[in-house]
């Protein structure tokens, strides 16, 4: 569904259905102008006082000023340039031990009570059908407090002129290299988010994002065929300093098929392997289907994490509460329970994290006002414990709250949803290029690329963008058509090494699909390279039958 997501928005990028999406076209000077904090204080209070004299016996006030700005360029071209800005209230109360949500976009004193009071009406109006009252983790009011993405470089002080000569530079290198047709886009992204609790918390948070992902489509005129290289870039919470990449940055993928980066992003570099690749690709073989034991970097596995531990570990999703949308999950609680549950090998050991530097899903507080933290989510192998939020924390035994509640929007109602989940660096050293020298028959896996999950988040399918045949512990040349398939837990299970804390890497997506009406959140997941033995590989391009 993720995928979907992402399709969505990017086949908008070209055209005026992306405001819609993100809000209201603005001019590009409007992107720098702040809204005051006693303003936004004003407002919380106007809000929590009118929910509480209506009766509620809690109340929280979410408070969003979303600034985005799109740029896509095809060729030597741009496309469009899209400044967008959305703002508003939402209200959310419990009553009667049952929640309402009302939201608005006027913000005076008057709308923002109405708005409290009818949140507290639908709240009375759910309890009669409600079975069982809601139960909030304790939440210490934390005063007034206040965090923000750290940055060296305002991406909205930035000329769109110098973004837009940097895209046009980068489809440049991709065609100089091979490519017959060049698209690169950057989506920029500013969250100003206000909230405030009857718990007695007052938070502000300033939030940016960016992501500029690239595909080169190289065309054979003879066949009319075609191979497409997609970005290898990671996503990140930081300022445009993101594609400042600094050579001691730059890692070597194994056998020098790439260059990728940890903390900043050649762009045109990237750019210029792409054309190349995608050319390449063209004369690639076809693989041979079988088993094999598979090398995957960590932006290939950043998505295997993110479909088979980051969806499957959602206490909503286990609970069955969250079902329509995706689906459910194979790891129930009676797994959990019995402490011995073997998610994967002795080697998995996997974490949730919302206080990993330039991730996507960092901030200091989550939409509950909860502060940020770590959890494990897989200790050496064994399932240990789930997401969950303030209203799901007394199921579990949990004390508190984990701190992953997220909204997309000031009028969409905050829920449980995925943070960083990453699998932790092996202990012993090890580069890529030492794990494929163990490696007889193997396949080496760069990039992300189609996949397809089962509604428990159990059997699935995983492509890449980049395929290296491994025979006898060395690269022996490219492969298209792969595609490999397993279950959760014998996949996982498969894990026989990750490479060390020196080539530890983020990936992730702006766009992760959950919910009814369906809400979007930004996530990362990061690891080291990682083999797995013994996995089933297909060939995508052969019919059956």
């Amino acid at each position: 569904m993720e995928r979907r997501s992402f399709l969505k928005v990017s086949a908008a990028a070209g055209g005026a259905l992306l405001v819609p999406v993100f809000g209201n076209a603005i001019a590009a000077e409007e992107l720098l102008k702040p809204v005051a904090l006693q303003f936004k204080k004003a407002l919380a209070d106007v809000a929590l006082n009118a929910a509480t004299k209506a009766g509620a016996s809690y109340c929280d006030v979410r408070i969003g000023r979303y600034l985005n700005q799109f740029i896509t360029t095809r060729d030597l071209h741009v496309e469009n340039i899209v400044n967008t800005e959305s703002s508003g209230i939402g209200v959310r109360v419990i009553a009667g031990g049952a929640y309402g949500f009302c939201s608005t976009n006027v913000m005076t004193p008057d709308a923002v009570a109405d708005a409290a009071r009818q949140a507290v009406a639908i709240a009375k109006a759910n309890a009669r059908l409600q079975t069982e009252p809601v139960q909030l983790a304790p939440q210490k009011g934390l005063g007034e407090v206040a965090w923000a993405t750290p940055f060296t470089k305002d991406w909205r002080a930035v000329p769109i002129k110098d973004k837009a000569d940097m895209l046009i530079a980068a489809n440049q290198a991709g065609l100089d290299a091979g490519a017959s047709f060049m698209r690169s886009l950057l989506f920029q992204v500013n969250q100003q988010k206000y909230f405030a609790s009857t718990d007695g918390s007052y938070i502000d948070q300033d939030i940016h994002r960016l992501w500029s992902p690239l595909t080169a489509t190289a065309v054979d005129k003879a066949s009319n065929r075609f191979r497409t290289r997609d970005g290898l870039s990671s996503p990140a919470s930081m300022g445009f300093e993101f594609f400042d990449a600094k050579p001691e940055h730059k890692i070597r993928a194994a056998g020098g098929v790439a260059t990728l980066y940890k903390g900043g992003y050649d762009l045109i570099e990237d750019a210029r392997a792409a054309g190349r690749q995608a050319r390449d690709k063209l004369s690639a073989k076809t693989v041979e289907p079988g088993k094999y034991d598979l090398v995957l970097s960590p932006e290939h596995l950043f998505l295997t994490i993110h479909e088979s531990v980051g969806h499957a570990t959602e206490l909503d999703r286990v609970l069955g509460y969250e079902a329509n949308y995706a689906g459910t999950s194979f790891a129930t609680l009676d797994k959990w329970q019995s402490k011995n549950f073997k998610y994967g090998s002795d080697l998995v050991n996997i974490v949730a994290d919302k206080t990993a530097p330039g991730s996507l899903a960092w901030v200091g507080y989550d939409d509950e006002g909860v502060p940020a933290k770590r959890w494990d989510l897989i200790r050496k192998g064994v399932l240990v414990n789930y997401q969950a939020t303030r209203d799901q924390a007394h199921i579990i035994g949990e004390k508190e709250s984990h701190g992953c509640s997220y909204a997309d929007s000031w009028s969409s109602v905050q829920f449980q949803r995925m943070p960083n989940v990453s699998l932790e660096a092996g202990k012993a050293r090890l580069t890529p290029d030492e794990m494929i020298r163990d490696v007889k028959k193997g396949i080496y896996i760069l990039g992300r690329g189609s996949y397809s999950i089962d509604q428990q988040r159990y059997n699935f399918q995983f492509g890449g963008q980049l395929y290296y045949e491994i025979k006898n512990g060395k690269i022996v040349g490219q492969v298209e058509d792969v595609a490999y398939q397993s279950n959760t837990q014998e996949f996982w299970n498969a894990c026989s090494a990750l490479c060390d804390e020196r080539d530890w890497r983020m990936g992730g997506s702006f766009f992760d699909g959950k919910g009814q009406p369906s809400q979007v959140s930004a996530v990362s997941h990061g690891s080291s390279t990682t083999r797995f033995n013994g996995i089933n590989v297909i060939n995508v391009a052969r019919k059956i039958g």
